[in-house]
């Protein structure tokens, strides 16, 4: 819970005190923390020597933890967009 409450600040803080000189600061540094955090996973889990072992044995469950999710918000995104295009849309034939 405290993370969405801490995430839902930073939307706000984000939102409504930063210029657009500070939000590519902040987009940059984000990209930059977000590799750097994908290279520092993959570099853990390739000193486990038992890897390929562990990751077998992990199952169909810890496939469906991730394939479920990634998908729902896949349509999600997709179904949302094209709402919010066809808005964008009326509203610009609207006002020709």
């Amino acid at each position: 819970m405290d993370v969405i409450i801490i995430m839902c600040l930073g939307i706000l803080v984000g939102r409504l005190f930063l210029t657009p000189r500070i939000k590519k600061a902040s987009e940059t540094i984000s990209v930059m923390c977000t590799v750097l955090l994908i290279f520092s996973m993959g570099v853990t889990l390739g000193g486990n020597e038992n890897f390929l072992d562990e990751l077998s044995a992990l199952g169909f469950s810890s496939l469906l933890f991730f394939l479920v999710p990634t998908a729902l918000s896949v349509v999600i995104v997709y179904l949302l967009t094209r709402k919010m295009t066809k808005k964008e849309t009326g509203q610009e034939r609207a006002g020709e």
